[in-house]
């Protein structure tokens, strides 16, 4: 029998919950699979309603490479198909270091580039072979809509990433990043020099001269 998680745990405000201090013994595996495009799927259905995939974000937790849903006193885990969190907005805005790039994500994190989250590049593996037949023909089609969305990849494939809370990532949509190519301009990192985009003041390299 898969496990299941009590939300009536869970703390009511709006803040994100201290899940670093929490330390529930494990549980057991969850239906529960966060595809790359951003989409949450239980037991084969994706979770159309975004209150719950909010909620189920703020309490994600990384370990050993593994990603759990917990609370004060459950732990399962669950299954991440490439990053849990996709950044799928964008915007310039204004900070003591100069202008800046604003993210934020499908379940409404916002970060700025420079300040409290940064931009790599790393290759895409995905862990799961995911069933599509599973998933029903309602689930596959709506995993293929939308502008800007990050289906199946090629393994090895270089991805762009932001920093998350708790050691996770959140991939940036095509969208987003094809909108930030516009920006680039001429950079020099520790990782060489080419092209790239500063925001608050920091370099990052997206293309390195050859």
């Amino acid at each position: 029998m898969a496990a299941m998680i009590d939300l009536k745990h869970l703390p009511s405000n709006n803040d994100l919950p201290p899940v670093d201090t929490w330390k529930p013994d494990f549980c057991g595996d969850m239906d529960m699979l966060i595809k790359a495009n951003g989409d949450w799927i239980h037991e084969g259905g994706k979770i159309h309603r975004s209150a719950m995939v909010k909620l189920f974000s703020r309490i994600l937790w990384h370990e050993d490479n593994e990603y759990f849903l917990v609370t004060p006193v459950e732990k399962v885990r669950i299954r991440v198909e490439d990053a849990p969190f996709l950044v799928n907005r964008w915007r310039t805005v204004e900070t003591p270091q100069g202008a800046a790039i604003e993210f934020t994500t499908t379940t409404d994190d916002v970060m700025v580039l420079g300040v409290d989250t940064d931009l790599f590049m790393a290759p895409f593996y995905q862990k799961e072979q995911h069933q599509e037949e599973q998933l029903g023909g309602e689930q596959q089609e709506e995993g293929q809509q939308g502008e800007g969305q990050q289906g199946e990849g090629q393994q090895g494939e270089e991805r762009p990433y932001i920093d998350m809370r708790y050691g996770m990532k959140a991939l940036i949509a095509r969208n987003v990043f094809y909108a930030l190519a516009e920006q680039l301009q001429p950079v020099a990192t520790q990782a060489g020099s080419g092209q790239g985009i500063i925001s608050a003041g920091k370099s990052y390299l997206l293309l390195k001269e050859d």
